[in-house]
């Protein structure tokens, strides 16, 4: 093996295994940001671009979810109510006789999170059009795994709790949470994970599409037809613009906050209306012209430099970049780093008393809860996954085996955003409400960590990073060696 190796680096002298290519500009190379410097500098706290980049990724958005679910039990467990005092203030928008009065809490959970759903339905999108969920082999193992991972939790749920009012919480743990995931793979996961990532990425979107279709369908209630219909005429609206090639993000945004008003009036959850904006929003690549108009409105900027040319010429950059690309440009940080560490900072808070924890874990609710999303999800996604596999109706990416399945099916446990907002959702009860955000921070807690040991173990024996077995190594070179290190002659 050491012999193959040492004869891979020789015919490979930049290093094996050989490094995917940079697709950004590094730092060094880009010029200067936009617009004059400032006659006076005002100093601000620096920070270092290790951590940009770190704060850039999944694994920065997750740390942020997790310090602000630790931040919530800390709060909610100090002297007095004033985390419950502080989420339930109302907060009313008014126009004339026309009012909009929510708690603090019910902001976060109806129209913040509509962002996130947003966000969601841009990824389902693009990854439809032009992204990985274009190829049906690629496709059906992570989707028939989710079906799996969304079927068997809820089964086994309803063991624990057959009837009463805790039977309605068994969609808590039917969800995955995508940020989680992919921050712990890339934290603690094997080397070289990017085909794994790829599968639990693909496994998340068909999760949340399953996740979406059950809160809107069994967490919604008191339909109202009247406001449901002129939510449907919104959605016409939507298809309209994008059928007929409007590229200009605002319209989307004026429909789609007419759709959320309209889904909210209706009874249905108005996190609905953010995945329907998402999946409506073109995202189809943009027609090669616009790129040479690009070069026409640059052109007359820097012959002369007016509002109005300036104006075009940023009209003309926008329309080189599909609208979804644009609107994810934007969304992203907002929702990963500002909508859901606030979601986590509204809802985690659970008062851990002996008496409450006592209660906890000798409930059903609690305890069917963690087993559901600790074993159903390993053993649903893995079996959903191998029946894929089975009847040949898929492949896995790259050197993905079934041990990384098992695995990434452990990570897949960690169901926390949205099954803190099912567990909102599906209980009124406050006492049933504890009990299930308890066994939601538990069994996530438990799946992050089985799944990272498992991954970790794994990734050592079954690695991801050597060479293809189907395509081998590739052929030495003929003739005699030569360092490449070396001056040729």
């Amino acid at each position: 093996m050491d012999h193959d190796a040492g004869r891979l680096a020789r015919r490979h002298p930049a290093g094996w295994p050989p490094r995917r290519r940079a697709t950004a500009l590094t730092t060094a190379s880009l010029p200067p940001r936009p617009g004059p410097r400032p006659r006076v500098s005002i100093p601000v706290p620096h920070v270092s671009q290790p951590l940009q980049r770190f704060l850039a990724t999944e694994a920065g958005g997750a740390m942020l979810l997790l310090a602000a679910a630790v931040a919530a039990l800390i709060w909610a467990n100090m002297p007095g109510d004033s985390y419950e005092s502080f989420w339930h203030t109302e907060v009313s928008i008014r126009v004339g006789d026309a009012a909009l009065a929510l708690d603090l809490r019910h902001w976060v959970n109806d129209a913040a999170m509509s962002l996130f759903f947003l966000a969601v339905g841009l990824e389902i999108s693009r990854e439809v059009a032009v992204g990985e969920l274009r190829n049906p082999r690629a496709v059906f193992v992570p989707v028939l795994g989710a079906i799996g991972g969304l079927a068997l939790p809820a089964l086994i749920f309803l063991a624990f709790n057959p009837s009463g009012p805790a039977a309605h919480g068994w969609g808590i743990p039917v969800s995955t949470d995508t940020a989680f995931v992919v921050g712990i793979l890339a934290l603690f996961g094997p080397r070289c994970p990017d085909q794994l990532r790829l599968f639990l990425l693909t496994l998340a979107i068909a999760d949340d599409i399953g996740a979406i279709a059950i809160m809107a369908i069994f967490y919604s209630e008191g339909v109202s037809l009247g406001a449901l219909g002129l939510a449907a005429l919104f959605v016409i609206v939507l298809v309209m613009l994008r059928w007929v090639g409007v590229w200009q993000l605002r319209l989307y945004v004026v429909a789609g906050i007419g759709l959320w008003c309209a889904v909210y009036a209706s009874g249905v959850h108005p996190t609905l209306a953010g995945v329907l904006v998402g999946l409506l929003v073109p995202a189809t690549p943009v027609e090669p012209a616009q790129s040479e108009r690009l070069r026409f409105y640059g052109r007359a900027v820097i012959e002369r430099a007016d509002a109005a040319r300036a104006r075009l010429a940023v009209l003309a950059t926008r329309a080189t970049v599909p609208a979804n690309d644009r609107l994810q440009d934007a969304l992203h940080p907002v929702s990963a780093f500002i909508v859901v560490p606030i979601f986590g900072l509204a809802n985690a808070g659970v008062r851990l008393d002996m008496e409450t924890l006592g209660r906890a874990f000798t409930s059903p609710l609690t305890i069917g809860i963690i087993v559901a999303l600790v074993a159903g999800k390993t053993v649903g996604v893995g079996v959903g996954s191998a029946i894929a596999l089975r009847t040949r109706l898929g492949d896995l990416p790259g050197r993905v085996r079934y041990g990384h399945l098992i695995g990434g099916g452990m990570l897949a446990g960690i169901g926390f955003t949205i099954s803190l907002f099912i567990a909102d959702l599906a209980f009124e009860d406050e006492i049933l409400r504890d009990e299930a955000k308890i066994g939601v921070l538990a069994g996530s807690l438990t799946a992050a960590i089985l799944g990272s040991l498992a991954l970790r173990y794994l990734g050592e024996r079954l690695p991801l990073c050597t060479v293809d077995e189907s395509g081998g190594a590739p052929p030495l070179p003929t003739g005699p060696w030569r360092d490449p290190t070396l001056p040729q002659r």
